[in-house]
């Protein structure tokens, strides 16, 4: 199995878990960091989530995980809150942003730049577009975007 399939299923188990909870599903990622698989999924509800939340759905998954032992990796199991910048990432994300501020991360600069901030306007499968503060509309296909997130400032 790979990533995808670790990430694809660890979401099938959580969504009748989260469902009887009334908690929505932001994003679960496997990743590797320093040497140690991670992971993780990331959940919310209106009002947001609170520790203990994260808590019993930690319990939850990890008993699912365990019967079904589909991960050949150890890893380390996280279950948080998306915090602040939430990732624009399923389609979900889209529709609840459009119309707002995003951060746009590229993996490469376009016009000298790797970062940039914008309203977002459109989004299909393949690019995203943004309205910048001068009133440009910028449009990049999605591959050569390496993340977009609700813009915050502190």
């Amino acid at each position: 199995m790979n990533r995808t399939e670790y990430e694809s299923r660890t979401e099938a188990l959580l969504a009748p878990i989260l469902a009887e909870m009334n908690f929505e599903l932001v994003d679960v990622e496997f990743v590797k960091e320093a040497g140690t698989w991670y992971l993780r999924a990331y959940i919310d509800k209106d009002g947001g989530i609170t520790v203990d939340d994260c808590e019993a759905v930690s319990r939850r998954l990890d008993e699912q995980l365990d019967a079904e032992d589909f991960i050949e990796e150890s890893y380390v199991l996280e279950v948080s809150s998306p915090g602040l910048g939430r990732p624009v990432r399923k389609e979900r994300d889209f529709v609840r942003n459009e119309g707002y501020e995003v951060d746009v991360r590229l993996y490469k600069p376009f016009e000298q730049e790797k970062e940039w901030r914008g309203v977002l306007c459109a989004w299909d499968r393949d690019t995203v577009t943004i309205r910048t503060q001068d009133e440009r509309e910028i449009t990049w296909n999605r591959k050569d975007i390496a993340l977009i997130r609700e813009s915050f400032e502190l």
